[in-house]
């Protein structure tokens, strides 16, 4: 290939790529352009810097229980949808049952239920159990949501893990559980970081169940907490902004420390063993 049609087909690739990347990003600079700009200011530059709506928020609008909240919905969620889909997603992929072609195609198809529909049998259920205005509710249908999809990755990376690898530790002696724990459990490394971040980022992010099932202001999380301090006649446009702020950091954070997990548990999640 010459050197000017090399040209011209980086062009192709770059351009829509820089379109793209500018049409994502503009939102995110006028988010930061509010938040750090003096109150009254017009300025497309944020400058002079204040944080002054910073402590509007986290102070005098009390973000730091929803921020709390969210931080404890977020973990609880992690753990308890690594756990589960651990256990089940060995299950898939190193034992046959009967009914497990059905049971991985009722999987797949629950991901095409929208989460308002299931509004209504959810708050049943957790009015039942006494679990309504409480954090636990948000945790429990977080967990049921996000399983479908963290057994299925983790199901397809233990099955791209030999199995002699498990039996080799058998012949030495270990048991099954001990033989998953130093031999498997190691090299999921990846598909863990992929589920444990999806499902903390997706109770992160989630505003219909945190709105229908908690009506206390102690126990809002934060896209609640956003929605809550939008004024009836007026918006305070920095607050906001400071407050999306606050909301987007912590996923930034997790992508940026484990974006290259995130892939190999994506890919390797994805192949039929």
């Amino acid at each position: 290939m010459s050197p000017r049609r090399d040209r011209v087909s980086r062009w192709r690739i770059y351009l829509p790529l820089g379109l793209y990347l500018l049409f994502t990003l503009v939102p995110f600079y006028w988010m930061l352009v509010f938040a750090f700009r003096p109150r009254g200011s017009t300025s497309i530059v944020p400058w002079p810097i204040t944080f002054e709506h910073f402590d509007t928020v986290w102070n005098g609008m009390g973000f730091a229980v929803f921020f709390q909240n969210s931080l404890l919905v977020g973990v609880a969620s992690l753990i308890t949808t690594t756990v589960v889909a651990l256990a089940g997603g060995y299950a898939l992929a190193r034992y046959n049952f009967r009914g497990k072609a059905a049971f991985m195609i009722g999987m797949l198809c629950t991901q095409f239920i929208p989460g308002a529909l299931m509004i209504i049998p959810l708050f049943e259920i957790f009015r039942t159990l006494s679990l309504t205005n409480s954090l636990w509710s948000l945790v429990i249908a977080e967990t049921v949501f996000q399983l479908p999809l963290s057994l299925i990755l983790i199901s397809g990376f233990i099955r791209n893990i030999p199995h002699e690898l498990e039996q080799a530790a058998w012949v030495d002696g270990c048991s099954r559980l001990r033989g998953f724990l130093a031999i498997v459990l190691p090299l999921l490394r990846p598909a863990l970081v992929a589920v444990g971040s999806f499902a903390f980022i997706h109770s992160w992010n989630n505003f219909l169940f945190a709105l229908m099932f908690i009506n206390d202001q102690e126990k809002f999380t934060v896209p609640v907490g956003l929605a809550y301090n939008l004024g009836e006649n007026s918006v305070d446009f920095g607050a906001l902004a400071a407050g999306g702020v606050v909301a987007a950091l912590p996923v930034v954070i997790v992508f940026a420390f484990i974006q290259r997990y995130l892939v190999q548990g994506m890919s390797a999640g994805a192949v039929k063993g």
